[in-house]
């Protein structure tokens, strides 16, 4: 870990971290990092649950916890009860970093669970269906995920300014890039943004990363909209952008890099440069240089270009496991993801495995209605699911925000019978105010599931 403390020593005197005060990091980081190392002289390193609200505290206690060679655990702070009841019975931590305000707070001390790895960073994954799960990442692959980003965009040093959660690998790794790059670092909640308030930073000089969500609010606004296009680079990912949002970004000529990634790979294994999507493209872009996609069909053999299957990923920057397991001599990572490559190399998703639809025999993937009823104009959200129906397997059913309250699923159906075959048009239309999406802007099935099932059933009574 001494690069890491380089890092620290190098940065000592710079105000790199814009909006905060970076001396008060660097104090925070020593004091703690000594703190810990006294700690694991006794011993075994602590496992560190960290909880901190505060971003120059969690990234302080973050960087102390990696030099100090500590397992830490990444949190939400906004867990609800019984996310934490699963985190506590899963980790059994011996320090937690953030209870109260940048408090030590000591967990269930020493136990029997064994550390994959002394120096192992966990960020979280999953959630808003249930179960938490840490993926186990190293600061050697969050390092690769940096070289990978800095080698395909050609950069030495990374400016970024981050608006979304910091325990989240999407907001961990713009620290990462800008504190290993040594670049700057402007943090700022994406409320604080929307209202106006921004940090007075060089925007032609930063790399901005958003959600789908994020980027549909920005764009409701002209004067916030100036801004978004005059930065270098806006990251789009954490959830499928739909092609009116993306018409849209293009018109006002925003720099948007579509990218593909997850928690697993330490955020994205593909990217999209601006310039391609300025000029039309929207594929999620070529494969940096850590990374390697092949796609495989159901008998795991390897398919040509514009083949669709399943996407595996070969990378440097993949995580080792899932707490507390580690999968030794990982080779491919299999995801949920259906996707091709086309003739040049660019990745393009068509769906999710687990999302696809049967119906009258048919396979349907959600991606491609919600795409084609979005380009009707007349929704402001759609979800495709599929509910259990007698004769047909399951029902195409559409839960939607209507973008005028006159606006009727009748119509909507009619736009949709010159773009889609009559089984891709759904049977049951249900009108929403609202979404289930987390934070990232992804959409929670199961609460859809409960939503068709009660809407249905109200209908038929």
């Amino acid at each position: 870990m001494e690069r890491l403390l380089d890092c620290l020593n190098n940065l000592a005197q710079d105000d790199w971290l814009i909006g905060y005060n970076s001396r008060e990091f660097n104090q925070i980081a020593q004091k703690l990092y000594l703190e810990l190392t006294q700690l694991s002289a006794c011993g075994t390193p602590p496992k560190i649950l960290l909880v901190e609200r505060e971003p120059v505290r969690f990234l302080a206690s973050f960087i102390a916890a990696c030099a100090a060679n500590c397992p830490v655990f990444l949190c939400n702070p906004d867990w609800g009860t019984q996310e934490w009841q699963q985190v506590f019975d899963l980790v059994q931590p011996d320090i937690i970093l953030g209870i109260g305000h940048g408090a030590w707070g000591m967990g269930y001390g020493n136990n029997n669970i064994q550390y994959p790895i002394t120096n192992s960073i966990m960020i979280p994954t999953g959630g808003s269906s249930g179960e938490i799960k840490f993926a186990i990442h190293t600061w050697e692959t969050l390092i690769a995920s940096v070289k990978g980003f800095t080698e395909y965009f050609q950069l030495k040093k990374v400016n970024s300014f981050c608006v979304l959660p910091l325990y989240h690998v999407s907001g961990l790794m713009q620290f990462m890039r800008s504190f290993t790059t040594t670049g700057k670092l402007a943090i700022q909640p994406f409320k604080v943004v929307e209202i106006g308030q921004i940090l007075n930073i060089k925007p032609s000089e930063f790399f901005i990363s958003l959600v789908p969500t994020q980027l549909q609010r920005l764009l409701e606004n002209p004067e916030l909209t100036e801004w978004l296009s005059q930065f270098n680079t806006v990251l789009l990912g954490g959830a499928p952008a739909w092609n009116e949002l993306l018409e849209e970004a293009r018109f006002h000529r925003i720099r948007l890099a579509l990218t593909y990634g997850m928690t697993e790979t330490a955020s994205q294994i593909a990217t999209l440069k601006p310039d391609d999507f300025l000029d039309g493209k929207i594929s999620s872009g070529q494969i940096l240089p850590h990374a390697k996609v092949i796609i495989r069909n159901q008998q795991g053999e390897i398919l040509n270009s514009n083949q669709i299957g399943n996407i595996n990923i070969h990378a440097q920057s993949l995580a080792l496991g899932y707490y507390p397991k580690t999968i030794k001599n990982q080779a491919d990572f299999q995801v949920d993801d259906l996707g091709f490559l086309d003739e040049q190399g660019h990745l393009n998703i068509v769906g999710r495995s687990s999302d696809k639809i049967i119906t009258g025999g048919e396979n349907i993937y959600p991606a491609e209605i919600e795409s084609a009823i979005q380009a009707t104009q007349m929704v402001v959200d759609i979800c495709i699911i599929g509910i259990p129906d007698k004769y047909w397997g399951q029902a195409l059913t559409a839960i939607y925000i209507p973008k005028q309250s006159d606006t009727s699923a009748l119509k909507i159906q009619t736009l949709l019978k010159d773009k889609l075959s009559k089984f891709k048009i759904p049977k049951y239309w249900i009108p929403q105010q609202n979404l289930p999406r987390n934070s990232q802007g992804k959409i929670n099935r199961q609460q859809l599931q409960q939503i068709a099932t009660e809407f249905l059933e109200n209908s038929i009574t």
